[in-house]
């Protein structure tokens, strides 16, 4: 896999960077199959966000203030991951998990790519270009999964599609903005703490006092997939800060083969054939794109 390409700075051990991405690779896809698990998903997510805005409270008493210069990074990252967050909530609300999840993730490596040539005016290796295939073809697969997508799972797979968008811009921002900071863990805090009221606010304006009602018995669900996004993101911003931004975020899509897995055990999906080699296929396509990197 793409870890062989973390570096860390003198002092450091070489693996406490790949464990730290596995590991929140496993975080992520527990919490997001946790938050596709509750019923009401607009309450869902909303209970997840105050849990780690409480958590991110607690970080910030405790942190540094990040430095001046990681701010304009930071506030960028926020609007982009509410952003991420309303749209994934649309594609949990419409589509399957084993199917929303692939394609938000995978998503993320590919346009990277891509944006590097249409924007950056970078050029792309054969090996390069032979992992931006591969991924596309096992987004097609996903996407084909149920056959040709008709009008009604167009909004489903734009709203995965969507979040890919934000990932990918908000990995590029904060592998950047955490280096500014100073501090990673003030970085991760502010950054949970401005963002996490956002979707509850939106959430309480459509719903008002009716958002929580019945939701009692999913509250420690809440709570606990609260906790596990802000710790999962926040080990993966403390590898960038210390290893390569890229192979770091190709290393944390090896999440998509345990909600795979998620997907299959607990919702009792059936993913099939064509939709487990597309994920398959996805992670392949993002460990030879990764590779091929100068």
């Amino acid at each position: 896999m793409p870890a062989i390409a973390l570096a860390l700075p003198s002092g450091g051990s070489a693996a406490a960077v790949p464990v730290a991405v596995l590991t929140a690779a496993v975080l992520h896809a527990v919490w997001n199959g946790l938050a596709h698990r509750i019923q009401d998903k607009l309450a869902g997510f909303a209970l997840i966000n105050l849990a780690y805005t409480v958590c991110a409270v607690v970080l910030v008493a405790l942190n540094p203030l990040p430095a001046a210069a990681a701010w304009p990074y930071l506030l960028a990252s926020v609007v982009l991951q509410v952003a991420s967050q309303i749209l994934l909530l649309r594609a949990y609300q419409l589509g399957d998990f084993g199917q929303m999840y692939p394609i938000a993730r995978g998503s993320a490596p590919l346009l990277v790519a891509v944006l590097s040539v249409t924007v950056l005016g970078q050029g792309l290796g054969g090996g390069e270009l032979l992992g931006v295939l591969v991924i596309s073809c096992g987004l097609i697969g996903l996407a084909l999964a149920k056959g040709i997508p008709g009008r009604a799972q167009l909004p489903a797979l734009g709203a995965a599609a969507g979040t890919g968008v934000m990932i990918a811009s908000y990995t590029v921002l904060d592998g950047s903005g955490v280096r500014h900071a100073g501090t990673v863990g003030g970085y991760v805090a502010w950054l949970f703490l401005l963002q996490g009221p956002s979707l509850a606010l939106i959430a309480w304006a459509r719903r008002g006092r009716g958002l929580f009602v019945g939701v009692g018995p999913v509250v420690p669900v809440g709570i606990v997939g609260g906790v596990l996004s802000l710790t999962a993101y926040g080990l993966v911003v403390w590898a960038q800060s210390r290893g390569s931004l890229a192979a770091v975020a190709a290393l944390r899509e090896t999440s998509i083969v345990i909600a795979a897995l998620i997907a299959t055990v607990v919702f009792r999906e059936r993913l099939g054939r064509l939709r487990m080699t597309a994920s398959a296929t996805v992670l392949a396509g993002i460990a030879v794109l990764e590779f091929a990197r100068p």
